[in-house]
């Protein structure tokens, strides 16, 4: 019985982690479906597609914190942050599929 507790335990654990695809669906209208596109307003000509993971997380965690300055529209990412409310656990799940995505030239 004590298995079948922690089993479940385990199963309903992984479930409630963070879906880094699923959290992405809320950026694809400025990144695009694939990180693909370069966001309206954004400079540099940047995409986010094959971005590393740990640069990922830290310009979320900066929009996050109303910091990250990479000019253009960072007051779109600063609202979208706030409204999305994501955790620690979402912004590296996010950055992870971001990270994971093929690189666009």
């Amino acid at each position: 019985m004590k298995k079948i507790l922690l089993g479940l335990m385990l199963a309903s654990g992984c479930l409630m982690a963070s879906n880094g695809e699923e959290i992405y669906r809320k950026c694809v209208a400025c990144h695009g479906a694939k990180g693909d596109k370069v966001a309206p307003g954004s400079k540099g000509n940047v995409k986010l597609a094959g971005l590393e993971k740990s640069y990922l997380i830290e310009q979320l965690k900066g929009y996050a914190a109303g910091t990250a300055d990479n000019g253009g529209a960072k007051a779109i990412m600063y609202a979208n942050m706030k409204a999305f409310k994501l955790t620690d656990a979402d912004i590296e799940a996010v950055a992870d599929y971001i990270s994971k995505l093929p690189p666009v030239k």
